[in-house]
């Protein structure tokens, strides 16, 4: 038993998901930042990893010296995966280079620029056996858990209705033209891929309604809009969704919505009982009878299932927030390879994270849903 040893690609100075990726990696104390090529200045890599404390040996000049470098030294002594923390079409080649060298890699969502990068790296995947985990952060949560959890009992019975929806409000104006880094390359077709706010929070939505339901989008009917004028990339979708038990539903995702801040929700509807789930507040969860009052369901309580406490970190009444959520991802993956460096089968539990799978996903909604949003045909089948 040993702490892993992550080598990250991006998240140097001033990168705020570098930061959140070393708070939930450092959470459990499952993982050490061993090294890393934090930028694709080499002059701003180094003094990242300074900053960080590294050594000067541990802080390359590029990803690619970097899984070159690592994969020469003995096993005891190299990283033993990759955390890729870049822009959109910085994904695809770091990720494939790290699988070919032998490295597992943690990766943020979207997966990769387009969708048969994605299957590319599905097929290194299943060509190597080593693990890609996906950060779809969301499903990190407890009270996320536990809604898929009582779905998966049969406690709404059939699903009939999902209705998710992700408002925010930070791109109500041009503001990639008003210096905005995360504004710049999100709304860049170069850097983002064809979508903007469906690939960057609608994956997201699709990725939690997928999760919670136990079911798979199977057809779908795009409204895609750019509301700002002069945006190069979507700001603005609805879509209908068809599941493949025959249940429908509404994804909306939307970056223009004046005021709103990360409003995250899910509300899922069965013949039995419905259920709503809110990120902003996420110790919530809120089941619906017919026949009862509404009953809400807390994080931190003994009332909940075993794999909602379990991914619980915090006695009830504390937040349960995003940095926990993330944790609980970088703490199942962990696991999951100690597991497999100690010739050891996972646990059910250890692999509940977001994989190369559901990156194809999440590529495949992105492609289908512009698609769609750009055609006259009612509906799309979900096309992978």
């Amino acid at each position: 038993m040993r702490k892993l040893k992550m080598g990250m690609i991006g998240g140097g100075k001033n990168a705020f998901i570098g930061a959140i990726h070393r708070i939930a990696a450092n959470m459990d104390g499952l993982v050490e930042l061993h090294c890393g090529a934090f930028s694709s200045n080499p002059e701003i890599s180094k003094e990242s990893g300074k900053e960080l404390f590294l050594r000067d040996e541990k802080c390359y000049n590029s990803y690619e010296e970097m899984i070159v470098t690592e994969s020469l030294l003995p096993q005891d002594q190299r990283m033993d995966f990759v955390t890729i923390v870049t822009p959109n079409f910085a994904h695809f080649k770091p990720a494939l280079m790290a699988l070919d060298h032998g490295f597992h890699v943690l990766i943020d969502k979207p997966m990769t620029l387009t969708l048969d990068e994605a299957k590319q790296l599905q097929q290194k995947v299943k060509e190597t056996g080593l693990v890609l985990c996906l950060t779809h952060t969301y499903s990190g949560y407890p009270m996320v858990k536990q809604a898929r959890k009582m779905v998966a009992d049969g406690t709404l019975g059939k699903i009939r209705k999902v209705m998710v929806e992700y408002n925010q409000g930070w791109l109500t104006s041009l503001s990639e033209n008003d210096g905005n880094k995360q504004a710049v390359w999100r709304t860049d077709p170069s850097k983002s891929g064809i979508a903007g706010c469906m690939g960057d929070i609608g994956t997201h939505a699709a990725q939690l309604a997928e999760y919670i339901s136990g079911l798979k989008i199977t057809k779908l009917c795009a409204d895609i809009n750019i509301v700002v004028e002069g945006r190069k990339l979507d700001d603005d979708g609805n879509v209908l969704l068809k599941f493949d038990n025959g249940a429908n539903g509404i994804l909306v995702a939307t970056q223009i919505a004046t005021g709103e801040e990360n409003a995250l929700k899910i509300k899922i509807y069965g013949e039995k009982a419905g259920l709503e789930w809110h990120q902003m507040e996420p110790n919530s969860l809120i089941i619906k009878w017919p026949d009862a009052p509404t009953q809400i369901y807390r994080a931190g309580e003994n009332y909940l299932s075993n794999i909602a406490k379990s991914n619980t970190r915090t006695p009830s009444g504390h937040p349960e927030g995003y940095l926990e959520a993330f944790a609980n991802i970088y703490r199942n993956f962990a696991l999951t390879l100690s597991s497999k460096l100690d010739g050891k089968e996972p646990t059910e539990a250890m692999l509940d994270f977001p994989t190369v799978d559901d990156g194809v996903r999440g590529m495949a909604f992105i492609e289908n849903v512009i698609a769609s949003g750009k055609s006259d045909q009612k509906w799309f089948d979900f096309k992978i």
